[in-house]
């Protein structure tokens, strides 16, 4: 008679399970912990209160402001067209700066990344996929936030004689534009937090970019300094979006890119020889 001996409690075995680090379930798992954040939520919810109000305001004061009739004669087409669509991209590019900051320091800040790192020991696509998500977002909630801001100035414009379409030329290109500046800004911020790994220096450095250091350079007296200012990714990035700048669109894109390219580089380095 055969006697099956059972196993002896402790010693029981269990399979690994098969854990299969897909590029699809790394962005998924980006996307779920930036839509969970209150503080996202309401940080692009005040993105758009800002650039709805701020275009409101800035396009209401100018049509009721004497000779804007003949200011608006010397701007192109699509720049009057998108008058206020665009007028609160100077606000909302420090609110993306801000969370394009948080979105990695603040991982470093509460311990997560250590986590994260653990699911995805390769490290990289944590960072990359950081990027996609991140951008891709804020490229949507930007592009909304600016398509209404061009809905509700167009009628007070069009009191002012100026009328336009989506589909007139240059004006649907400009809002894809600004919405593409807003987005690629703040993936600059974003590397610029993985970089320094802490909040508060990263935000300081993102903004003295953005703010402080073009206006340094115009203090100083000399072409050197007004050549560099007209190359800082803030500057530059402009030109994507509006006419009259140093660059054509296509050239300001480059450079902000060129931005991103170079300090991403320098964060994927140090995230790969870092402990976290």
């Amino acid at each position: 008679m055969t006697t099956i001996a059972s196993a002896p409690a402790g010693h029981i075995h269990h399979a690994a399970p098969n854990v299969h680090l897909s590029v699809a379930g790394i962005l998924r798992s980006e996307w779920i912990k930036l839509r969970t954040l209150r503080s996202t939520l309401w940080v692009y919810a005040i993105m758009i209160v800002l650039q709805v109000g701020f275009g409101l305001l800035v396009v209401s004061i100018s049509v009721g402001q004497a000779g804007f009739e003949q200011r608006a004669e010397a701007r192109a087409g699509s720049d009057l067209a998108t008058l206020g669509a665009v007028s609160g991209i100077g606000f909302t590019q420090l609110v993306v700066s801000v969370l394009g900051v948080l979105v990695i320091a603040g991982e470093y800040s509460t311990g997560q990344i250590r986590s994260s790192l653990v699911a995805v020991p390769k490290r990289l696509p944590v960072l990359w996929a950081k990027i996609v998500v991140f951008g891709v977002v804020t490229f949507v909630v930007s592009f909304v936030g600016i398509l209404i801001t061009y809905l509700v100035t167009a009628p007070i414009l069009a009191g002012a004689g100026i009328s336009s379409s989506l589909f007139d030329d240059g004006v649907f290109l400009t809002l894809v534009g600004a919405a593409g500046y807003l987005a690629l800004l703040g993936i600059l911020a974003l590397v610029i937090g993985a970089v320094l790994r802490n909040t508060a220096g990263g935000i300081a450095t993102a903004l003295g970019l953005l703010l402080v250091l073009p206006v340094v350079l115009t203090l100083i007296p000399a072409d050197w300094a007004n050549s560099l200012a007209d190359w800082l990714p803030g500057t530059a990035g402009r030109d994507i979006y509006s006419s009259g700048g140093v660059f054509e669109w296509w050239q300001g894109l480059l450079i902000l890119v060129g931005w991103i390219v170079v300090i991403g580089a320098a964060a994927a380095t140090l995230l790969r020889r870092r402990d976290a």
